[in-house]
Formats: C-alpha cells, structure tokens, sequence
C-alpha cells in the first residue's frame, strides 16, 4: 500500500508539473503560430515576411521543448530563410533543427538538417563540409520511403562532385538521379540531371555521351515545353553547338548555336547566355573558314563580358581573337590579344584562365615562346596535381562518412542492445523481490486478518447501523428546511408584499386582488397540509407543466417588484431530458434568487435566461443590476446555501459573480441527461 501510494503522489506531481509545462507551450505555440500566419500573408513584402518569420524562429529557438511540431515549424521557417536568400538564418535554423532531430530521435528532421546543411555549404563554396552533409542526408533518406527527394540529395551532391573536380563521383551521383526522376513527374529535375550529365562527360572527354544527354535534355524541354526564365532550351543549344566544337563538326555546332539564337529576347534576358552564343558561333564559323559577321561577333561578347565583368569569358573573347587574327595573318593584333587574355587572367587568379592563355600565347609569340610554354607548363602539373588530390580527398571524405555512419549505427545498436538487457535484468528483479516480499507480508497478515475478521464485522454492522440512521436524520430535516424556507417562506413572502400594497385601496380590483390572495393563503395551506404528510413527494404539476410554472412565478415576480423583467427561454431545449429532481431544484433556485432581489437588491432590471451551451448542457442565468455585494466577504445564509445545495444535487456547477454596485449574476450549469458536469 505504501508503494502504491508513493506512485500515486509522484504521479499526481508530474503531472501538475505537465499541466504548467503544456499552458506555457500553449503560450509559446499560440505565438508562433500567430507570426506563422502572419508570414503566410499573400500581399506581404519580403522584409516583412522575414521579420515574421524571425520572431516565430526566436521563441523557437529560445524554448526548451523539443516535440515533433515544433522541429516541423523549424523546420518550415528554416526552408522559407533560404527562399528569402537569408543565408545567415538558413545556416543558424538548419543547426537549431540538426541538434532537435538528433536529441528527438527524428530521422525526417534530421535528413531535413542534414540537406539544410549540404545546401548552406554548397551555396558558400565549401565542397568538402558540403559533400558531408549530403552523403548524410543520402544515408538518412535511404530508409525513408521519400525517392524523389533522395533524387533531388543526390543530383546537388553531384553538382558537389562536378564543382570539386569528382567528375567519376558525380557521374554516379546524377545517374542514380537520373534512375529516380526518369518515371516521376518531376520534368525540371530529370532536365537539370541530363544537362549536368552531359557536362560531367564532357569534363571526363567523352563527347559521345555528352551529345546524348544534351539531346535528351533539349527533346524534354521541346516535349514537355519546360522553358523557364533561365531559358533551358537555349542552354542545351548552346551546350551542344560548343560539344560539337570540341570533335570538330563545326556544320552542326554552327545549326544548334543558330537555333538558340533564333530568339532575338534573349540578348536582353540573359545577355551573358547571349554572349556565349554568339562566341561559340563565331569560333564554329572561325574554324569551318566561315568569316561570316567575324570579328564582330568576337567583339560583340567581349562587349557584353567585360560589361558582366565576366572574367573567364572576357579571357575567352581574348583568345579567340588572337586565333582570329592569326588566321588572318595579322600577327601584332594576335599578339596583343593574346597578351590581353594573359593580363585578364592573371587578374582572375583562376588557374585554367592562365593555362589557356599562355597555350595561346606561346603558339603566337615566338619570341616569348619558351617561357609562356614553361610557365603553361608548370601551372598545368600544379592544377593536374590539385585536381588528383581533390578527387581523392573527395573519395576519402565520401569512404570515411560511410564508415563513420556505419561504425555509429552499429554502436546505436549495440547500446540499444545493452541498455535493453539492463533494463529488462532490473525489471526482472524488482519483480522477483517485489514478489517474494509482498509474499512474506502476505503470510504474515494472513493469521491477524483470521483473528481480527470475527470483531471486525460486529463492530462494521454497528457503525453503519449509527451511520444509516443519523444520515437519515439529517437528511430529513435538511430537506424540511428547504421546503419551508423556498416554497412556502417565499411565497407568503410574496403574499405580504401584496397585501401591503393593497392596504390604502379600496376599488374593485384591490378587491379582486385580496380575493386572489386569499385563494393563494388557501394553496399555501394545502401546501404546508401535503409538506407534513408526505414530506418527500413534489407537485406533479412541477415535474410535468415546468414552463408554465416558471412562467406563473415570473408573472408574479412582475407584480410584485416594479423592476423591468427580461425572460428569455430558449427553444431548443428538450424538457423531457431533464429529470424531475432537477425541475424541482432549479424551480427553487429561481425562486429563492427572486426572492433574494425583492428583499436586499433595489434593482431596475431583472434578467432570467434559461438556454442550451454548445455542450449540450441547460444554463439558467439570473441577473440584476442592483447594489450588489462582495461574494467572498459576504457570510452565506441558508438562502444561498440552499442555491449552492440544490446545484449540487443536480450535479451541476454554480458561479456567483457580484460586487458592490454592480448588481449580481448567477448562473447554474446541470446536464441535460444523467450524468456529470465537470468544475
């Protein structure tokens, strides 16, 4: 029994301590929920959709509970930072959602982390840190039955792998993309995964299938019509005018390039695009020994790019015109652009700029020759070398997260594993000890329980015999005083008021009157003759004719005091529901309230409403703006606990709102049927 009741107690404590803990998170959700929808507004400007979000995002952060909804909304406002471009944000939310997820146990959050994370990385240029984090989220998604998003993981971890030089890496990234989008609906990822197949072949010199995914990526676009701002068709004429510049058929480079550039909006919707074309065509052109438009065309991208500040293409633009005017035998202009390319690249500081620049310059300075070609040299094995070292550092990061997601799924299982065993060997002993002791006590108990049963029973028989009398006892005389006081008391109340009034006249009605209070003295008489031989049974007419009773007693009620009374009885309440006990109690109720206004209130308007809640439940509301009273200072008399009394016999609940000058209001709830109202 000790036992029992200490688990009682810890159990009632925690949870007191989970009632407080849920109103704060009720605090806490409400409030975010509240900026949420505010965010969520369609006309809303991006700054402001940002703050909303930033201060649902703070008492998320700020709050110590970690539940399935708040990881979700964290989630969400995580998501709606990187739409909004708010990098700082995304990086801090996707953090706060990795360390949740974790401690939650939540793999789709943390598979949502885990791509937050790779995506942060990959937008700020860090490979390494973002190659990670997207093999994580691979090996989290592989056991969700989410595909199209283990599809998006890896087509980004392959743009990963292209971008750090892993183009083998990166082949097997997209095609096990390609593997997933290729059936599903998701047109623009399966176009983005061809077009980035095709790049990925071409950096790994095999042209063959470089051509092969560009042409499906451009017969998707044309099938599917998927031409967007960034102007995917164009981009897969421009990617094959230039693969078919790399094996030399320059006829067909110079038909897709002119394809793309059949859209004349293109050079002020995407002028870096347009001056790729225009390049590309004029090089397919220099090399077929097609002048046609050149060197303008040349000139024309070089335009453009040093415009965009494009250094990779204003090198490019460089060396192009020096192969131009080499062809034309105007060696100090070849010379010139070729120094132009070497001076822009060095600015650029980005490796292969330089490279292809000195290997043109070198073909056209015979002068110089020598040492652009040593310098091309030099450079080429030290970016051959950085190349070698991040494919394999690349490699060894992608071995060594595998091995580290290996090693600590394994530990997860061996501690699962241990602490099951732990807890199943405490269980097993508790219960052993628990069973072992209870059965001593059991042996023990069972010799007194024998001795004492006999005394025992005689001494119960006795005490409930006491009991069952004075319980009787009491409740008799209760019930006398309430039938007294309510019926009869509150009616010859009424009565004097009555007779009072009519004492200074002498015309007919007064007589008709008194004649009418006689017949009542009468009723009453008859009343207090019923009340003493059968105490305990209640006028049928209250039970079966309520309405009408009530209504009989508010038309007193009306003559008695000139306040203004208001009675309101709802229509759809279905009497029969009530029971006849509660008729009976809440017709006293309202009669001892009137009674309780006629004598200390001096109101001018009176307010009766019996009505449905939403519950179901009946509600008899009684109001007056009379003086009023302090209901907790107020000694209660036997009036008001008759009130109290009556409301819990119909297992109802009661509220007394009243203060000095304020006038009073009461109102009671009981149910309908036969059950319970819960406080």
């Amino acid at each position: 029994m000790k036992l029992i009741l200490c688990i009682f107690i810890s159990f009632f404590i925690i949870s007191c301590s989970k009632n407080k803990n849920t109103d704060k998170n009720f605090q806490r959700n409400d409030s975010v929920t509240y900026y949420l929808n505010l965010s969520n507004t369609k006309s809303l400007t991006s700054n402001r959709k940002f703050k909303y979000l930033s201060k649902a995002f703070i008492v998320l952060k700020n709050s110590s509970e970690n539940s399935k909804i708040v990881r979700n909304q964290i989630a969400d406002i995580t998501f709606e930072f990187y739409r909004l471009k708010k990098l700082d944000e995304f990086y801090d939310g996707s953090s706060i959602l990795l360390s949740k997820s974790i401690q939650g146990r939540d793999s789709l959050n943390l598979g949502k982390a885990y791509r937050c994370k790779a995506t942060y990385f990959k937008d700020v240029k860090r490979l390494d840190s973002s190659l990670i984090y997207f093999l994580k989220a691979e090996k989290v998604y592989n056991t969700l039955n989410e595909p199209l998003v283990l599809g998006n993981i890896l087509f980004n971890k392959g743009i990963v792998q292209f971008d750090g030089g892993d183009f083998l890496g990166a082949e097997l990234s997209l095609t096990s993309a390609y593997e997933i989008f290729k059936d599903s609906d998701k047109k623009d990822k399966l176009y983005g995964v061809l077009n980035q197949l095709g790049l990925t072949f071409n950096e790994l010199n095999e042209y063959d299938k470089a051509i092969f995914y560009q042409k499906k990526a451009l017969e998707l676009v044309q099938k599917y019509n998927l031409v967007t701002s960034f102007n995917e068709d164009i981009v897969s004429y421009n990617n094959l005018g230039y693969l078919y510049n790399k094996i030399g058929k320059y006829e067909d480079a110079i038909y897709y390039l002119e394809l793309g550039l059949k859209n004349k909006n293109i050079i002020n919707t995407d002028p870096d695009l347009y001056s790729l074309l225009i390049d590309n065509l004029a090089y397919s052109r220099l090399k077929s020994s097609s002048f046609k438009g050149l060197p303008g065309l040349f000139f024309d991208s070089l335009k453009i790019r040093l415009k965009l500040k494009n250094s990779t293409g204003i090198v490019t633009s460089y060396i192009n015109l020096s192969q131009y005017y080499k062809l034309k035998r105007d060696y100090l202009k070849s010379i010139y652009y070729s120094e132009k390319a070497i001076e822009e690249a060095r600015k650029s500081k980005i490796p292969i700029n330089l490279i292809q620049a000195l290997k043109q310059a070198s073909v056209v300075n015979e002068k110089l020759a020598y040492k652009y070609s040593k310098e091309f040299i030099k450079i080429s094995d030290s970016l051959q070398l950085v190349e070698r070292n991040s494919r394999d550092r690349f490699t060894k990061i992608q071995l060594e997260t595998n091995e580290i997601l290996q090693q600590k799924d394994s530990l997860e299982k061996k501690n699962r594993n241990i602490l099951n065993y732990f807890i199943g060997t405490i269980a097993v002993g508790g219960l052993l000890f628990f069973m072992r002791a209870q059965r001593a006590k059991s042996r023990e108990l069972l010799l007194r329980q024998a001795q004492q049963r006999a005394n025992e029973d005689i001494y119960r028989l006795i005490i409930s015999q006491q009991n069952k009398l004075e319980e009787g006892r009491v409740l008799e005389k209760n019930r006398i005083a309430k039938e007294l006081h309510d019926g009869v008391l509150g009616r010859l109340f009424g009565l004097r008021l009555n007779l009072d009034g009519l004492n200074h006249r002498n015309d007919e009605d007064a007589i008709h009157e008194r004649i009418r209070c006689l017949e009542e003295l009468k009723n009453i008489e008859q009343d207090l003759r019923e009340i003493s031989h059968e105490l305990s049974r209640e006028k049928y007419v209250l039970v079966n004719n309520f309405v009408a009773i009530v209504n009989n007693l508010l038309d007193e009620q009306a003559k008695i005091n000139p306040a203004k009374l208001n009675a309101v009885i709802g229509e759809n309440i279905d009497w029969d529901q009530l029971n006849n006990t509660t008729k009976i109690n809440l017709y006293r109720i309202l009669q001892e309230s009137l009674q309780n206004i006629n004598k200390y209130a001096n109101a001018k308007t009176i307010k009766v409403e019996f009505r449905k809640d939403k519950k179901g439940n009946l509600v008899l509301n009684i109001t007056d703006d009379g003086d009023g009273f302090e209901v907790d200072k107020k000694s209660k008399g036997i009036g008001l606990k008759n009130i109290v009394t009556r409301t819990h016999e119909s297992n109802g609940i009661i509220e007394i709102k009243s203060a000095p000058g304020k006038g009073t209001r009461i109102s009671i709830t009981v149910p309908l049927e036969h059950k319970s109202i819960k406080n």
